[in-house]
């Protein structure tokens, strides 16, 4: 028989507007430019009754690197966004001891929308065309990948 495995496939794709001001401030261990903000995604759909009901998903998105200062200069509460990216879940302490697990968006790719939903080429910013002149403390070139890496106090998200 064969061996089928699950694909390994992490991706995810939601617009929506910011809860607030995106967070933004640079790694203890190598200085990485790091932003935090939060999404409010609106879904319609019709109940049992036939009566029309809204639902509001709430998420964290992170973003590192050139990607993290471009969202910090050109984001603020109510901007209309979409974010590509994956899934990650995280655990960390709180102030007072507790252990919480989170689970996030990072960010690839974040297409700034207009006020009618569309965008244009200008307000689309992709992780990928930052990553040549991505530099460590050392110098040395820094993949979107190694962002696991970092210490996880310097992948502590903003608090929801």
């Amino acid at each position: 028989m064969a061996d089928l495995r699950m694909p390994d496939i992490n991706s995810v794709i939601i617009a929506g507007n910011l809860v607030k001001d995106p967070t933004f401030r640079h790694t203890t261990t190598g200085g990485v430019p790091v932003a935090n903000f939060t999404i409010a995604s609106n879904r319609k759909f019709r109940d049992n009754s036939g009566q029309w009901k809204e639902d509001v998903c709430i998420i964290g998105v992170v973003a590192w690197y050139k990607l993290a200062e471009s969202c910090y200069q050109n984001l603020k509460k109510g901007s209309a966004i979409l974010v590509e990216g994956e899934l990650q879940s995280r655990t960390f302490k709180t102030e007072d001891g507790f252990s919480r697990n989170i689970v996030e968006i990072k960010s690839r790719r974040i297409q700034f929308l207009n006020k009618r939903g569309f965008s244009t080429e200008r307000n689309l910013v992709d992780a990928d065309q930052f990553k040549d002149d991505q530099k460590t403390e050392v110098g040395e070139s820094v993949s979107f990948a190694d962002s696991k890496t970092l210490e996880p106090e310097d992948s502590e998200p903003d608090q929801v």
